[in-house]
């Protein structure tokens, strides 16, 4: 069973991360994001969850306007091949999430580590990152370094690259 937004923000604090969440309509593209969002500070993620063909995994996480060219990430990332969207259902298994709430945050449901995670580094410039709390009725801020810190404590060490255009 996924864990809820309450389960990630008790995990979280567990930690020592303190992070702060405004509530809103479910937002499921980009441009609704920036629509209703509000004023919220920082860098705003976009997220792709890949495959390759030997069905390795891969969480790409970017800043919501990066251009990502879909037909060489794979040299990038390290993928067997070629990369296409992984199916919903994928998602649901690996990272407790539907399409349009995918996120970071979803690597506390992936306890058997199955999706490499990758967070471009242009976005790390940013001292806050804000994504979707496991919903997409929510958006919630947290400091970079502890983006980082919460992965790796999730099991899964950051690949840190150069991913956007």
């Amino acid at each position: 069973m996924p864990r809820t937004p309450a389960e990630l923000f008790a995990y979280l604090e567990d930690l020592g991360i303190e992070v702060a969440t405004v509530s809103h309509p479910p937002l499921f593209t980009v441009s609704d994001s920036q629509a209703l969002r509000g004023e919220i500070p920082g860098g705003h993620t976009k997220n792709l969850f890949l495959k390759d063909k030997k069905d390795n995994f891969f969480l790409v996480t970017v800043e919501e306007e990066a251009e990502v060219d879909l037909k060489q990430i794979h040299h990038v990332i390290g993928a067997a091949s070629r990369v296409s969207f992984g199916k919903p259902e994928a998602l649901m298994e690996f990272l407790g999430v539907i399409p349009g709430a995918v996120t970071a945050f979803g690597l506390i449901n992936d306890e058997k580590a199955r999706v490499r995670f990758v967070i471009d580094s242009a976005l790390l410039e940013h001292g806050t990152i804000n994504a979707h709390p496991l919903t997409n009725e929510a958006t919630t801020s947290i400091a970079a370094d502890d983006l980082l810190r919460f992965a790796r404590a999730t099991g899964h060490e950051p690949a840190i690259l150069k991913v956007s255009a």
